[in-house]
């Protein structure tokens, strides 16, 4: 029963963890993508080239995003890796004193320093690494760093993301593209930040506005950039 408690547990952490980045990266590619659509048509762009700079938002954001990703949790993965192999040089040269760190370990959490060395010696009896890794380290598998999928699933988040006001401002007549796209867009990312908040377990309110805040300024600015330039122009 407590092994599928703890399974179980692993597998909502994973699934939260999975969630709240897939958010993030739909919350990004809705931003930067309207964002971006919003400059050049403020810039009296002709609608092509909106839509042009629309999609290549999209594809260099994706590509950005699963690069940075890949490399940041590549990064975090030999970090891990390299903690693994100091570990399992600690066990082979001195299993004795990782048992009593395993132990002590159980004694700061308020076990019984009797109950503490059996309960390490059972666990490293039958997985001294995984034992370490665990309840030393911090490392257990739900948290274990997978640079492929990270990146597969930041590039698909953020092309969901970006694909939405893309999509709007294709089917937009071209004297309303920039409202539409503008409307839109705070939709998608106040709908985004509700289910941010939901996941993370704030308040709701609060996590759509700060989203929609932030998203807004955001389309101001480069909206504003792009009156300007279009002046300059």
């Amino acid at each position: 029963m407590t092994e599928e408690k703890t399974s179980g547990g692993n597998r909502a952490v994973a699934r939260t963890g999975w969630l709240r980045a897939a958010v993030l990266g739909a919350n990004d590619g809705i931003l930067s993508t309207s964002s971006l659509i919003l400059g050049v048509a403020a810039a009296a762009a002709q609608p092509h080239a909106i839509l042009i700079a629309g999609a290549a938002a999209l594809v260099a954001g994706a590509m950005s995003m699963a690069a940075g990703e890949y490399v940041s949790v590549s990064s975090q993965l030999d970090s891990e890796n390299a903690l693994l192999t100091r570990e399992r040089r600690e066990l082979k040269d001195d299993s004795e004193a990782e048992h009593k760190e395993l132990s002590a370990i159980y004694m700061e959490r308020g076990v019984d320093p009797d109950l503490a060395r059996r309960v390490a010696e059972q666990l490293m009896a039958k997985d001294a690494l995984g034992a370490h890794a665990r309840d030393e380290l911090g490392l257990t598998e739900a948290t274990t760093a997978r640079p492929v999928q990270a990146a597969l699933a930041s590039a698909a988040s953020f092309s969901v993301g970006g694909a939405a006001p893309l999509a709007v401002a294709i089917l937009s007549p071209a004297h309303l593209l920039g409202p539409l796209v503008a409307v839109a867009s705070l939709v998608f990312l106040a709908v985004l930040g509700a289910i941010g908040a939901r996941t993370g377990g704030a308040s709701l309110w609060r996590g759509t506005l700060r989203v929609t805040f932030w998203g807004a300024l955001a389309m101001a600015t480069t909206s504003g950039l792009g009156v300007l330039f279009g002046k300059v122009a």
